[in-house]
């Protein structure tokens, strides 16, 4: 008889067989082991099983995963159209954190994963080795670790690799080399070591091939060099050394060579124009590149990015590049480079340029005023470090659009141009280390984007123009080294942007520092040390709360060192040396944590001295020429041994 269970009704019987299955099936699905078997249901319980390793879904894409619908349907997912397999998971930039489930390798009839730009952490599971079908890998701009799993090697439909930009480490595996499908191989950004395997050489197909800023070492295999069909090379920003492999200069096919910030050695071929001539972007800054730039060059016609500083280059710069009219930028700075600037001129027919720098080379003579013919798209003109001489030509009022001109350290003479007043895009102008004489013209004031500007080292006089204070946006300015006079204007000390530094120092300013200094509430360095300034420094110097280095030396000022600068809480450097000052040392300096320097040598200050903070490292405290009463670590103070703290030259931070 069978027996038959009254609360158990017929209907649950299927219900249950149901469960069953669903629960074997679970269990059978272990990691990239369910092949031989797997089912259109098999991808349905790994894509849950992907879900449940999401931590965060900020954006709820995957809300669709859910029984209500097919997964076919769910978001991101693309399934056969003759078999309903999964073959793609695109899910590039949502936000989404959390690890790759190693049930992914059980996706068997996968083609493509894009799950670029997303917060993914954990390690790459090696069971993405299993997908055989697997034709693109994009896993860039996420946070994975651990090593490249050599396992992707048995993806061998592979043609593209996409892991830059994550938190790789180890060795590039040499077995990537029998991956002879790939198009792309792409893992910079990363923290790679070892070197680029020779392996790699066997990728007849390989297109794209960047290891850039990683921490790769040793040469650049020739094999690379067998790479025809190669046109993206990124190895910049490692640890690569040795001569650069000739065959590589014979890869026609190449359009981008990236070899910047390394220790890569010897002259480029006489002929790299010849046989590189679909070269568009042409990076090999930073190296120990020399001999001369080849005037072969202007063949590349399709160049659009030159970049050869910061090398040992010689002679002098061809002047038939203005040949390459679609130059964008040209970099030439930090070389040896010099003679004339003749190849200004050529320059003028690259209609498209946008930047030209050939700073800190040997360049002379007169800067030409066909320099004013150059593109008026240029946005940065940067030839500071030479020895060009002459008056600024007015031919340079031609480019308007102007972003960043440096023409520091040079010997130019005569005037600041009124028009500098027409740049109206100008951020950045340095006109430091010249023999510039005459006033500042007010049209400076014309400049309202202006962030940074240095007139600093030169023969300057007159007054800080009023109209100074129309430059809202400026964050560093420096008129040190000149012969500025009389009281400072009140407009610089209204110039509320001032982050950086400003630095009057070394001028015959007079009159009292105005208590307006105070509403320079964001600078770090304020220099107006070595002028005559007098009368009281003023209490409102304690409202800088972000001040780390505060120089007052050299002036006449008189009274007590105030009290609120105890309230400058991060000051690392402070120097009132050589004035009048008296009293006592505010016994709240002590207690500013992280001044490393203190100098109030030669005034008339009395008291003890306080025992805590800086005042307990000698090496680190000027106090000679006071009647102070020496207690603590003072009390064998020898005053053969007091530091001189120097005056630092300020130096303008543009971008070179």
């Amino acid at each position: 008889m069978k027996l038959h269970n009254p609360n158990f009704p017929a209907s649950c019987s299927t219900h249950v067989h149901m469960i069953l299955l669903f629960t074997i099936t679970l269990l059978c699905l272990q990691p990239a082991t369910f092949f031989a078997t797997s089912t259109n249901e098999t991808d349905h319980l790994v894509l849950l099983k992907f879900k449940e390793s999401i931590a965060d879904d900020p954006y709820g894409i995957l809300s669709s995963w859910n029984d209500s619908i097919h997964f076919c349907n769910w978001y991101g997912v693309t399934c056969g159209r003759h078999h309903g397999r999964v073959t793609t998971l695109v899910l590039e930039g949502h936000k989404l954190r959390g690890t790759i489930t190693p049930y992914i390798g059980n996706l068997t009839f996968l083609r493509a994963i894009n799950l670029q730009n997303n917060s993914f952490y954990g390690e790459i599971p090696k069971e993405a080795g299993h997908l055989f079908r697997l034709r693109h890998l994009y896993l860039s701009s996420n946070t994975l670790g651990g090593e490249i799993p050599t396992s992707l090697t048995n993806c061998s439909e592979l043609r593209v690799m996409v892991l830059e930009s994550n938190k790789l480490f180890g060795k590039i595996p040499m077995e990537l080399g029998s991956m002879t499908k790939l198009l792309a191989l792409v893992v910079s950004t990363n923290t790679l070591t070892g070197g680029i395997p020779p392996s790699l050489g066997n990728l007849s197909l390989l297109v794209n091939f960047s290891v850039a800023y990683n921490n790769l070492e040793g040469n650049i295999p020739e094999s690379i060099g067998h790479l025809k069909s190669l046109s993206v090379l990124k190895v910049g920003i490692n640890k690569l050394n040795g001569m650069v492999p000739s065959s590589l200069y014979n890869l026609s096919s190449i359009s981008t060579i990236d070899f910047v910030f390394n220790q890569l050695n010897g002259a480029l071929p006489a002929n790299i124009g010849l046989t590189l001539h679909n070269l568009k972007l042409f990076e090999i800054g930073e190296n120990e590149f020399f001999g001369p730039i080849p005037s072969s060059l202007c063949n590349a016609s399709k160049l659009q990015i030159l970049d050869v500083g910061g090398n040992n280059f010689v002679g002098s710069v061809p002047t038939n590049l203005g040949y390459l009219l679609d130059l964008e930028h040209l970099r030439l700075s930090y070389n040896n480079l010099g003679r004339d600037l003749g190849f200004l001129t050529s320059l003028g027919n690259c209609s498209k340029m946008e930047s030209l720098t050939f700073r800190s080379n040997q360049f002379e003579g007169v800067l030409p005023n066909s320099i004013g013919n150059l593109s008026t798209q240029l946005n940065a003109l940067k030839f500071g470090d030479n020895q060009i001489s002459g008056m600024i030509p007015t031919a340079l009022q031609n480019l308007i659009n102007l972003n960043s001109l440096e023409m520091d350290e040079n010997l130019f003479i005569g005037v600041i141009p009124t028009y500098f007043g027409k740049f109206q895009k100008m951020q950045g102008l340095d006109l430091s280390g010249n023999k510039l004489s005459g006033q500042i013209p007010s049209s400076i004031g014309n400049i309202t984007q202006l962030v940074q500007l240095n007139f600093s080292r030169n023969n300057l006089e007159g007054s800080i123009p009023p109209t100074i204070g129309n430059c809202h946006s400026l964050q560093l300015l420096d008129v040190s080294q000149n012969y500025f006079s009389g009281v400072i204007s009140l407009q610089v000390f209204s110039l509320f942007s001032l982050s950086l530094l400003l630095n009057l120092s070394c001028n015959l300013f007079s009159g009292e520092l105005p208590v307006e200094v105070g509403n320079l509430k964001n600078i770090n360095s304020l220099d107006i040390s070595e002028n005559n300034l007098s009368g009281e420094i003023p209490t409102t110097i304690g409202n800088i709360l972000n001040l780390e280095e505060l120089h007052l030396q050299g002036n006449s000022f008189e009274g007590i060192i105030p009290s609120s600068m105890a309230y400058l809480k991060g000051l690392e450097l402070l120097d009132v040396s050589r004035n009048n000052l008296s009293g006592f040392i505010p016994k709240g300096l002590e207690k500013l944590l992280f001044l490393k320097y203190l100098n109030i040598s030669f005034n008339d200050i009395e008291g003890p001295l306080p025992t805590i903070g800086v005042f307990k490292n000698v090496d680190a405290t000027s106090i000679i020429g006071n009647n102070i009463s020496f207690v603590g670590a003072f009390h064998n103070y020898n005053y053969q041994n007091a530091p001189k703290l120097q005056n630092q030259e300020s130096l303008l931070l543009l971008e070179q």
